[in-house]
């Protein structure tokens, strides 16, 4: 019985198309392609956090760009939670980004997508504190929002074939 079944197991899967995101490793199509992406500035904190988590993610530059990435963030920190004397105990902080990804030999608009997270901060008495996790909200905010942009253009160039 559990012959029967192991072997049915694998005709099912030997059918299947999935096939793995960045096969071939380092020198496969995608990670090959990823590292031809140039990320243009981005303005402001946030930017330079975003920019940096990229550029870590899409690996040392090998060759000329490829392509090239622009992004336009909009940073928001709204409070509620709101007590009896008016002050603010809760915090939510918001990074979405508009990014294209831009054929960098043709000037044309290859993907146009967006990103973005959100993170609760808790107000406390103090400002420094309440300073401080505003800070580290936004650094696990760009994170965020770099891994999702950096996995929709590895996805692109997967789908389109671009990196072969």
């Amino acid at each position: 019985m559990i012959r029967a079944a192991a072997l049915a197991m694998m005709l099912l899967l030997s059918g299947c198309t999935l096939r793995p995101l960045y096969g071939g490793g380092g020198d496969g199509a995608v990670a090959t392609t990823l590292r031809s992406v140039d990320v243009a500035p981005i303005e402001g904190r946030a930017g330079w956090l975003v920019r940096t988590a990229l550029e870590d993610r899409l690996g040392a530059k090998g060759e000329a760009a490829r392509y090239r990435l622009e992004i336009e963030l909009d940073d928001d920190i709204t409070g509620f939670g709101i007590r009896p004397d008016n002050a603010v105990t809760r915090e939510r902080r918001s990074l979405r980004a508009r990014y294209q990804l831009v054929d960098a030999s043709l000037g044309t608009v290859v993907l146009d997508a967006t990103a973005g997270s959100d993170a609760g901060i808790d107000v406390v008495r103090s400002e420094y504190a309440t300073v401080a996790a505003e800070q580290s909200a936004l650094e696990r905010l760009t994170e965020e929002v770099a891994d999702q942009i950096v996995s929709r253009v590895a996805l692109y160039v997967a789908r389109t074939g671009e990196g072969q």
